[in-house]
């Protein structure tokens, strides 16, 4: 009786949170368009949604996009951790600073001030545009996790081997990338994760000719919430789930 309290609070968070995904998934099997009353079991959405050319394209898009921005902002933030660790120099607290700034700026700010720099500087709106506007909000949040990890760091192992003769090369490949894959792996999955989900930015630096799953998406329930949306997200929940199992087996200590 006495975790009653707790275990009712958890068990109402927990709902409220899974309640709306279950009637989602539930009513990507339904047998009716626009219609919220339940006509019978059907798989016929989910064959359009597999029929659907257009929409592929964008998805196809969207997992190149994601890749590509989550492996280069995996690299560029992990390097930036490691510099902001390891050396002193002058700013440092300024740049440690700037990267939380970057984090809790409005997407909307950051996708205007986006637009506003690719046409000062030309860059035609589409693929490019979109790919340094991705690495540029996941580079923070990388940056971030590896830092978590990073300062967990014992400071006599760079030292001992300064002493043993390693050079800093040495030890970034021997030392702190195998010491610090699972935050790298980490930060990369939510990059992609980020770049997969996001509307309001791609929105602002996205181009006609190259369009992405979040924004079709957007222009799709416009019109109102079809049951082929409904199993597109199902779909994609899945996926996410199977990124999850994936990540926590590669994550698990060794026993």
């Amino acid at each position: 009786m006495k975790n009653l309290p707790v275990t009712s609070y958890l068990t109402g968070i927990y709902l409220f949170f899974y309640i709306p995904i279950i009637v989602l998934v539930a009513y990507s099997f339904n047998d009716a368009q626009y219609s919220l009353v339940w006509h019978g079991f059907s798989m016929r959405w989910y064959h359009e949604l597999f029929q659907d050319g257009d929409l592929w394209i964008a998805v196809m898009h969207s997992l190149v996009l994601g890749v590509a921005a989550a492996t280069i902002a995996m690299c560029v933030g992990g390097l930036a951790a490691i510099s902001l660790f390891r050396y002193q120099f002058f700013g440092k607290r300024l740049l440690n600073g700037l990267i939380f700034i970057l984090i809790l700026s409005p997407d909307i700010v950051m996708g205007i001030s986006l637009l506003i720099l690719f046409s000062l500087l030309q860059v035609t709106l589409g693929f490019w545009s979109l790919l340094l506007a991705h690495i540029t909000f996941c580079i923070p949040f990388v940056v971030v996790t590896v830092n978590s990890r990073i300062v967990s760091f014992d400071q006599y192992i760079f030292e001992a081997a300064k002493d043993l003769g390693a050079t800093d090369t040495i030890i970034l490949s021997r030392i702190i990338l195998p010491l610090l894959w699972p935050a790298l792996f980490a930060g990369w999955l939510m990059s992609f994760t980020l770049s997969i989900d996001d509307v309001i930015i791609s929105y602002f630096v996205a181009g006609p000719d190259f369009e992405i799953l979040p924004l079709k998406i957007y222009s799709m329930v416009r019109l109102g919430v079809k049951p082929e949306i409904n199993a597109l997200c199902t779909v994609m929940f899945c996926l996410t789930l199977l990124l999850i199992l994936i990540s926590q087996f590669a994550l698990r200590k060794k026993p």
